[in-house]
């Protein structure tokens, strides 16, 4: 009976799982300031356990990809599973934050995880509102800045508690998220593939020249957008300590910027309807471009102007996501959809390992210069998509 129920809503009902299994992924940055001032962590620490969580993602979406499970298994199946086993993972880093490396290891294990539940999150998407893709990617891709941003305001709604209880939250959100799609079951519209998987056939799409040049956007897109919510509540400090305001704005600041990103994802799907994906991701890739050019050079700006400037950055940074995804998708083997979205989302997110690690060592000495390191992103992925454009012309009569 509740199956049945949540049927007829399917698409709330995976981004609302969505928002609560990506609420994993920052989860540690969410209450940063408390372990470092616990721990005696430092900024190269934080891009350290970031850049593990991202690495545990690229190994299990390139493992998804080898092995088929995208396409054999059911996406639902899978999503639960990763969502309780990441909670536990999740969980276990509040034993070992004080025991490297093997506070490392569980980041890595719930980057692993996460493998599971945003890829699938799509494919499931896809299984769902076959019709209407470009927006309903928009909803799921809002909620994973939702879910990205969730750590922080845990923190901001339990100062004065332990750091380990948000962190806790987070564990107990994607248990949550796993039992809702569990609930849910799978869409009708991409049945389990029977054909024999293997890497080769996830690596299929980028023969097609329209998949390599969506597929280069979004890695352009990857380079800057991990990157910038990795230094968000750096960006976020400077601003409230020039300000002489209370340190508990930080975490909320840091919330509303990463989360305002919701808007841009929801925003840019109702776009995409009239003026297609394309547009969209063009247009918001070129506008958060140029603010990684502006920003180092405005450290005079008042802290409020600088501050609402961060939160069209949030806006902008994400907006183009789901737009890519969707591009890609009708642009991916019908058949193996999960496995070429899985390693799209393997190459995009190896490429955010080099743009943290500049940026958050880089922080102590180049303070907000760092944000011109995020810029090749947006000029490279703009130059990838300038391709696409090229190609869509050529296939007009009269272009």
């Amino acid at each position: 009976m509740l199956r049945n129920t949540w049927q007829r809503y399917p698409l709330f009902v995976i981004v609302l799982a969505q928002l609560c299994g990506t609420s994993l992924w920052f989860s540690i940055n969410g209450v940063w300031l408390s372990i470092s001032r616990e721990l005696g962590l430092s900024e190269s620490d934080l891009g350290q356990l970031t850049l593990t969580v991202q690495a545990g993602f690229i190994v299990g979406t390139l493992g998804i990809a080898i092995t088929g499970l995208a396409d054999r298994f059911r996406a639902s199946y899978i999503f639960a599973f990763s969502s309780v086993l990441g909670a536990l993972m999740n969980a276990g880093f509040v034993i070992t934050a004080a025991l490297p490396p093997f506070d490392l290891v569980m980041r890595f294990l719930t980057g692993l995880c996460l493998a599971g539940i945003y890829p699938l999150g799509m494919k499931m998407v896809i299984g769902w509102t076959p019709k209407h893709t470009g927006t309903a990617l928009a909803w799921l891709v809002g909620m994973l800045t939702l879910g990205t941003a969730m750590p922080h305001l845990l923190r901001g709604a339990t100062l004065g508690l332990p750091w380990q209880w948000p962190l806790l939250g987070s564990s107990a959100l994607a248990l949550l998220g796993g039992m809702m799609v569990l609930l849910l079951g799978d869409g009708p519209h991409l049945p389990i593939s029977t054909a024999k998987t293997r890497l080769r056939t996830g690596l299929a799409g980028l023969k097609s020249p329209r998949f390599r040049a969506v597929a280069g956007g979004y890695f352009g897109h990857c380079w800057e957008l991990y990157a910038f919510w990795t230094l968000t509540p750096l960006l976020i400090t400077r601003e409230v300590l020039r300000m002489q305001a209370a340190p508990a704005l930080i975490p909320l600041l840091s919330f509303t910027v990463i989360g305002v990103g919701f808007l841009g994802c929801v925003g840019g799907g109702r776009l995409s309807q009239r003026f297609g994906s394309q547009w969209v991701a063009n247009r918001a890739l070129a506008i958060s471009g140029m603010i990684c050019l502006a920003y180092p050079f405005l450290p005079w700006a008042p802290p409020g102007a600088l501050l609402m400037l961060l939160m069209l950055w949030g806006i902008t940074v994400i907006a183009d996501s789901p737009q890519f995804s969707a591009l890609a998708a009708s642009a991916a083997p019908r058949e193996f959809v999960g496995a070429s979205l899985a390693v799209m989302n393997a190459i995009g997110f190896a490429l955010t390992i080099p743009a943290i690690w500049i940026t958050s060592n880089l922080w102590e000495s180049q303070g907000t210069w760092v944000t011109l390191w995020l810029l090749p992103g947006p000029v490279l992925g703009l130059w990838s998509m300038r391709r696409l454009n090229t190609q869509e012309c050529q296939s007009r009569p009269r272009c």
